[in-house]
């Protein structure tokens, strides 16, 4: 790798003293003309009502895990459906269904025959790039993509629009906008930040919050406007090695400057409510961050709107649970999103909190008196009901005109062209034109994650009723011009084209599953690269379209076109790529290339950050670069050393002594699986506990009664990327000891779902002489891994699955690459101690 690991450690300068940091956040509040009465009005409500409904409205469950007479019986705050959820859990929920919803749970909240007080709850959703969860809505480009139009004001068109679409389904609550400053790419988040560049992302943020909210003193709250919420405070686009949920290792001037100033603008914008982020600064999580949450946001910056953690994100705080955790409230959180079924104990322990102490009765009466804020401030007590404000808005208004013209248009604003060389764009649509590659007619891949599924995956083209795939828009375009747009996703044809046009990209992928370790394009499977060679072999111009929700090391594919097109995440329009790569039927230019990189372009894979202050290799492009079709600029080829050592060692240790962060320990069965938090643990069928082997507590001891199936599983909750090692040449090691022999296999598998049905039986291993003894053992993965491919997605590097009466002790789990593997007969090697 070109850049050291620690690269981000570069970022880390010189600490701020604590006189300086009285200074550095600046007061932010918003100028609000109606305190004085809406101050009085809480004072009446905290007064009336009792501790239950107090905490009740603290409380966020989730649509798949409550039910309206639970709103009914306990009176929650809020509630939120996640990404892929729906009304009744149907993915083609009609307009209708989100509104029935929408009010059943707005009346039920207002039934005060157990609590006393009526108030209305708030619905949230991510409407992170438009309406997506719900079918038919306009898709919009994902914020990446909007960063590189350069255009603050579409920003606000896009957030108005949006919001309208909401507010027709009943829904008053928008978990938007993301205001991350990413920092390196390699975050699988990156698509969700609009820019590397924290004044361009400031300058974004407060015009999505006038555009969602309307402005302060005109339109603010009004009929087709919702609640917007700024995201995730503070520090995501930071992480160390762009980690998601990891660490952001930089200091509070940092903090402020690079990740704290969307924030300010947000605020000041009138921004009623903030979302607490999954990652760490400094090594402590930010739900359980008493001095971010409180004393900066709050206290400092003036924020006086209030703080709702992320998917159970208190639950990540050390000490705590999804179900109990008065960290994160005493921190400053006001309202625990509780999805799944934690949300009734986390209710119970958080009423026995305040009864114990553990929560002041004054962190209560604070935290709700800011969420009353927000109801009233939002006109929720006096608002009609969702049904009766959706129908306001024509059935039309999902995925209407105005609004995918405006798409389309963001569209064409955002597409950045890299390279055009001989002047080949924009194509005469009279032509013979091919079009090609994996990502020409799919709606899905043109428009990413949290798109009707959390990571827009499992979607077809018919998912999505009024949008238009890239190659549907080219041939609309070349056949009313009288040419001939022809698709084959292999390149083949029967009629050589005058022209190919090649759309390829990213697979869709949300937090988590989007992290890479490195940013080269299909790494191990260049299949489109194969695809460009192919067309390059047969003398046909080649014009790329490439859709990615960050950017990426394309060096070949770049040397391999013609043209070469950063489309991003374009959505539901895809016309409006069309409007770009093609003239008029009378060959006059219909519009320009006017996007320009909102991220540095990496010159090699193992680059991390690229932007100033904090460079350590030049980029490729620069920040700010970006072609129009009149440019006379022609791009020689660049180098396509990956500048990534082959040989050098790699190893991944799993568990020494403990697991090794991301990865978790768990004890699972088909129908239970417990996490190792504790010294024992123990699920139907398998017991652990740690031992000492050298040293104190360096190995654990497993033991199955034979009763059920059962394993020991080293997993990430989200998959990491592993395709730096080469399969043929890993090895998988670990110290054992078998104590008791069982009669049926004892199986090291990975990546199973499920208990692991292949793998190799370590069985086999042993005989009278190892009994007792500890042997090293090496497995070549590829006996113990399905197939290389699933390097890219490695949930679990390590399982180990049995149903007979074994009793073992493990030690040292790692992997390991190296040349010797070639040496060795079968798939297995051990040699005792």
């Amino acid at each position: 790798m070109n850049q050291p690991e620690s690269s981000l450690d570069n970022e880390i300068s010189n600490p701020v003293t604590t006189e300086q940091t009285e200074t550095l956040w600046p007061d932010s509040r918003a100028e609000f003309t109606d305190s004085a009465d809406i101050e009085a009005k809480i004072d009446e409500l905290l007064a009336k009502m009792p501790l239950e409904q107090k905490v009740a409205q603290m409380i966020q469950p989730e649509i798949r895990d409550f039910t309206v007479e639970d709103m009914r019986r306990y009176g929650f705050g809020s509630f939120l459906n996640g990404g892929g959820s729906f009304p009744n859990q149907d993915k083609y929920a009609t307009r209708e269904a989100w509104v029935e919803l929408a009010d059943a749970m707005y009346y039920a909240s207002l039934d005060a025959t157990y609590d006393g007080v009526a108030i209305p709850t708030m619905w949230g959703t991510d409407a992170v790039h438009g309406h997506t969860n719900v079918i038919g809505a306009t898709i919009f480009p994902h914020n990446i993509a909007l960063g590189a139009t350069r255009n603050p004001e579409l920003v606000k068109q896009i957030a108005a629009a949006t919001a309208k679409e909401v507010v027709a389904t009943g829904i008053n609550w928008v978990f938007a906008p993301t205001v991350a400053v990413a920092r390196d790419d390699r975050w699988g988040r990156a698509y969700e930040s609009y820019s590397e560049d924290p004044a361009l992302v400031a300058s974004y943020s407060s015009n999505f919050v006038e555009g969602m909210q309307g402005k302060l003193g005109e339109n603010f709250m009004a009929a087709d406007k919702t609640i917007s919420t700024l995201k995730h405070f503070i520090g995501d686009g930071g992480t160390h090695l762009g980690d998601d949920q990891g660490d952001a290792r930089v200091d509070e001037a940092h903090l402020w400057e690079i990740h704290g100033r969307g924030y300010h603008t947000g605020i000041q914008a009138g921004a009623l409510t903030v979302m607490a982020s999954f990652n760490s600064w400094q090594g402590d999580k930010l739900h359980g961050h008493h001095y971010l949450l409180t004393e900066v946001l709050k206290n400092k910056m003036g924020f006086d709107g209030l703080i709702v953690g992320d998917w159970n994100g208190h639950g990540q705080v050390p000490g705590c649970t999804n179900e109990h955790c008065p960290q994160s409230v005493n921190a400053g959180v006001d309202i625990l999103m509780a999805p799944g079924k934690s949300w009734k104990p986390l209710l119970e322990n958080t009423i026995n909190d305040v009864k114990t102490g553990a929560i002041s009765m004054s962190r209560i009466d604070d935290a709700v008196r800011r969420i009353l804020r927000v109801k009233l401030r939002a006109g929720l007590f006096a608002e009609k009901s969702p049904k009766q404000r959706a129908e306001l808005f024509d059935k039309e208004t999902i995925g209407n005109s105005k609004h995918r013209e405006l798409a389309r248009q963001a569209v064409r604003e955002s597409l950045v062209l890299l390279k055009n060389n001989g002047g080949l764009l924009p194509l005469k649509p009279g032509q013979r034109i091919l079009v090609t590659g994996n990502a020409a007619d799919d709606i899905a891949r043109q428009s990413g994650g949290w798109t009707l599924t959390w990571q827009g995956t499992g979607n077809q083209n018919s998912d999505f009723p009024g949008a238009t795939s890239i190659f549907q828009a080219i041939k609309d375009q070349v056949t009313a011009a009288g040419g001939v747009a022809e698709l084959s996703e292999t390149g083949d044809f029967e009629q050589k084209p005058d022209v190919a046009i090649v759309v390829f990209g990213e697979k869709p992928y949300a937090e988590g599953n989007g992290d890479l370790d490195n940013l080269e394009f299909e790494r191990g499977n260049k299949a489109s690269l194969a695809l460009l060679n192919k067309l390059k072999a047969a003398n046909i111009p080649v014009v790329s379209v490439f859709i990615s929700g960050r950017p990426m090391w394309v060096n070949p594919e770049l040397n391999r076109s013609d043209a070469f097109v950063a489309a991003w995440l374009p959505g539901s329009e895809g016309a409006g790529v069309a409007d770009l790569l093609l003239t008029d039927a009378n060959g006059n230019k219909q519009y320009e290339f006017i996007g320009r990189l909102p991220f540095s372009w990496p010159r090699l894979p193992g680059q991390g950050p690229l932007n100033a202050p904090y460079q350590n290799d030049l980029p490729l492009f620069e920040f700010g670069y970006g072609l129009t079709t009149d440019d006379n600029n022609e791009l020689a080829n660049f180098s396509e050393a990956t500048g990534i050592d082959k040989h050098q060692p790699k190893r991944q240790t799993l568990f020494n002594r403990v697991v090794t962060d991301p990865f978790k320990l768990l004890l699972k069965t088909k129908h239970e699986q417990k996490e190792q938090t504790a010294n024992t643990v123990s699920v139907s069928g398998l017991s652990f506990r740690t031992i000492d082997w050298q040293v104190q507590e360096d190995a654990i001891a497993l033991s199955w009664d034979g009763s059920q199936i059962a394993g020991l599983s080293i997993e990430s909750p989200f998959p990491e990327d592993f395709r730096r090692f080469d399969l043929e040449q890993l090895m998988l090691e670990f110290d054992l000891r078998v104590d008791q022999v069982g009669d049926t296999p004892l199986l090291v598998g990975a990546n199973c779902r499920g208990a692991c049905a292949h793998g190799f039986n370590l069985k086999s291993l042993i005989d009278e002489d190892t009994i007792g003894n500890w042997q090293h053992i090496a497995v070549p993965y590829r006996c113990v891994l399905q197939n290389k491919e699933q390097l890219s997605e490695m949930y679990s590097p390590f399982q180990l699955w049995s149903a007979g009466s074994w009793q073992i002790q493990l030690a040292h789990i790692r992997l390991r690459q190296g040349d010797e593997v070639g040496e060795f007969e079968g798939c297995i090697k051990g040699e005792s101690e």
